[in-house]
This record gives structure tokens, C-alpha cells and sequence, in this order.
């Protein structure tokens, strides 16, 4: 299964997500989904942000090889889910062609009984992408909650 988180820019929220993903699959011997992320707007190969860079390793979490992405039809094709962190991300994702297959992260973590953004982090100080790394954290855990059986079998 390919998990896609989507943001803006491909540097703070969504690499973030990915990261957080990655750490709590690996956590939970998770085998067969591969998180993944991509911006609307990004600038391909860029870093992630100071910030989100910093706020990860406070976790545990590397993003020190993260190069951002553009969002392209590609990318939308080949991922099984496509969680965005807004709703124009989302909506660019399903111009692309995403459709059911993307949902707001926050819906979908919810079950749909809660649909706001996640709000971008970028210029903000350290406790404001301590909090939206807060926030990514109990969402991503959540997604992985409803993810099917199968994709939770261990590897023999």
C-alpha cells in the first residue's frame, strides 16, 4: 500500500507526516505500506524546513535526507491513499485525478467526524511546529489504526 501525506510546500507538515508514518510502522512491525509525501507547490529537492528538521529529532525522526517533491499525476496514480492537509491540497489532488482514494487527513483519521486543516507551521518558532508535529502525531497514529489487517501481517 502507498500512503500519500500532501502539503503546499513538501518541507514542514507533510514530510512530517511521512516521517511520523515511517517511525510508527517501523514501530509497529508494520510490513507493505510505504508512506510518501508531496507538495502542490514544492520546489523539487528542497530540504524540509529548520524547523520540522529539529522538531523530528526531538522524536527520534530523521528528515535529514528529505528532498521535496511536486505533487504530479504520477504520484497520485501510483498512491492507494492520499491524505492532504487542507482542502485546497485536496482539491488540487483530485484535479490531478485522486478521487475517492483522497481524503482530508483529518477526516479520514476521524472516520469524517472532524474535517479541519492542519495548519502550516512554516515561519513559525519551534513550539509552533512542536504543536503541529503534536497534532500530525495523533493523526497519522490514527490513520494507521484504520488501515487494513493485511497491511499489519508480519513478514515470515
Amino acid at each position: 500500500m502507498q500512503l500519500l501525506f500532501v502539503c503546499t510546500g513538501n518541507t514542514c507538515r507533510s514530510p512530517m507526516a511521512e516521517g511520523i508514518a515511517r517511525h510508527e510502522l517501523a514501530r509497529r512491525g508494520v510490513h507493505g505500506v510505504v508512506a510518501g509525501s508531496a507538495g502542490t507547490s514544492a520546489w523539487d529537492g528542497a530540504p524540509a524546513s529548520d524547523g520540522s528538521l529539529l522538531v523530528a529529532l526531538e522524536h527520534g525522526i530523521d528528515l535529514g535526507t528529505h528532498e521535496a517533491r511536486m505533487l504530479t499525476p504520477s504520484i497520485v496514480e501510483q498512491a492507494d491513499l492520499i491524505l492532504t492537509m487542507g482542502p485546497s491540497h485536496l482539491e488540487r489532488v483530485h484535479a490531478l485525478g485522486g478521487g475517492a482514494k483522497a481524503q482530508l487527513l483529518s477526516s479520514f483519521a476521524s472516520q469524517g467526524a472532524v474535517a479541519t486543516p492542519v495548519g502550516d507551521p512554516f515561519g513559525g518558532d519551534l513550539d509552533v511546529y512542536r504543536q503541529t508535529f503534536a497534532e500530525l502525531h495523533a493523526l497519522v497514529r490514527a490513520v494507521l489504526d484504520r488501515l487494513p489487517p493485511a497491511s499489519t501481517a508480519p513478514t515470515p
